[in-house]
């Protein structure tokens, strides 16, 4: 029982932090264009096959 004593307030600070970590990615501009990255490994793979079709 006595446990609970540090464990409640442990995984309070624990989730502050995570939502602390989630705030600094989101207004970092993490999350502001989630389809670029996806984009560029289609258009990276498009330029490899025409590259060796050009040989």
């Amino acid at each position: 029982m006595d446990i609970l004593y540090l464990l409640i307030p442990l995984s309070s600070v624990l989730v502050l932090v995570i939502l602390g970590v989630f705030a600094w990615a989101l207004y970092s501009g993490q999350f502001d264009d989630v389809e670029q990255h996806g984009e560029q490994i289609l258009d990276a793979a498009q330029e490899a096959i025409d590259l060796h079709q050009g040989d």
